[in-house]
Formats: C-alpha cells, structure tokens, sequence
C-alpha cells in the first residue's frame, strides 16, 4: 500500500522510444487500413510518440525530439513501398503513395512534432540543451595539439616483405 505515491519506474532509452514510435504508427497504418479511415494513423502517431516522449529518460530528451518527422517519413515509406510492390510502376506508385501520404499525414506530423517538443521542454529539454552548450563550448576551448606530419617508415613502399627482399626465398 505504500506504493500508491510513487510515480512509474519505467524509463525508455531514445532508441526505445523511437522504435515506440515507429511501431505505434506502423500499427496506425494498419488500423487504418482495417477500419478504412485515414487519421487513425496520424492519431497513433501522435499517441505513440507522447507515449515516447513521456516515458523517455531525461537525459536522452534532445535526441528524441528531432526525430518525429523521421520517424513518419520511415514508417510511411515502408508501407507505401509494400503497396508499390504490387502495382505495374514500382516507382510511380511509390511516388505518388509517398506524395498523398505525406500530405495528408502533414497536419498530424506537426501536431506530434510540437507536442513531443511541449512534452520535452516541460520534462526538462532546457536543461539538455545547455549542457550540450556547455560541452561543446569546453570542447572548443580546449586546444589540440596539432600533429606534425610523420612518414611512412622506412621501407613502407619498397619490395620487401617482412624486412626479406622479393627475390630470395
């Protein structure tokens, strides 16, 4: 009975949460396809990527925001390519697919994308960013040194093989 306060323990990693999302949309095509109507997809893909975005650890919030468009275009790829597969002009289906998909799918693309970026900037988004500010500024900082140039050895481009010449045996 003490657990009734504690919140979840379930963290997903970024690749975890992309490939959720990958899924949950791949699932909306499906779906789509089973009961005939269109924004079943776009209603997945924005389920499984706040889903994605709410289980993500914090730490990987900057990876998983940039990739809902990816994650769409993927998705809708790889079901307008097995549709081609059955058609005369694999690649005009393939196009034409991929045109109509895309655009219809686009108002729910932005509506996942901006809230996977709400979501993110409330769990914390700010807090990633400036580290990897803060790193890459320390990175830039720090000076190298520059490695002067170092020949080939010795021997590299002459007939010997493991220091015996060619013609002895």
């Amino acid at each position: 009975m003490g657990e009734k306060g504690r919140r979840s323990t379930v963290r997903l990693t970024a690749r975890g949460a992309i490939a959720l999302a990958l899924v949950g949309t791949l699932a909306g095509y499906v779906l789509s396809a089973l009961v005939g109507r269109s924004f079943v997809v776009g209603v997945a893909f924005v389920g499984a990527s706040l889903l994605g975005v709410v289980l993500v650890n914090r730490r990987e919030l900057l990876s998983l925001v940039v990739t809902p468009p990816l994650v769409f275009f993927c998705a809708t790829l790889f079901v307008e390519l097995g549709r081609a597969f059955g058609s005369v002009s694999i690649v005009q289906s393939l196009a034409l697919g991929l045109y109509t998909s895309l655009t219809g799918g686009a108002p729910w693309l932005f509506a996942g994308s901006a809230l996977v970026l709400a979501v993110a900037w409330r769990r914390g988004l700010r807090d990633n960013v400036r580290e990897l500010r803060e790193e890459l500024r320390a990175g830039a900082e720090t000076s190298r040194p520059r490695q002067s140039f170092v020949p080939e050895p010795e021997g590299y481009f002459e007939p010997r093989v493991y220091g015996t010449p060619r013609g002895e045996d």
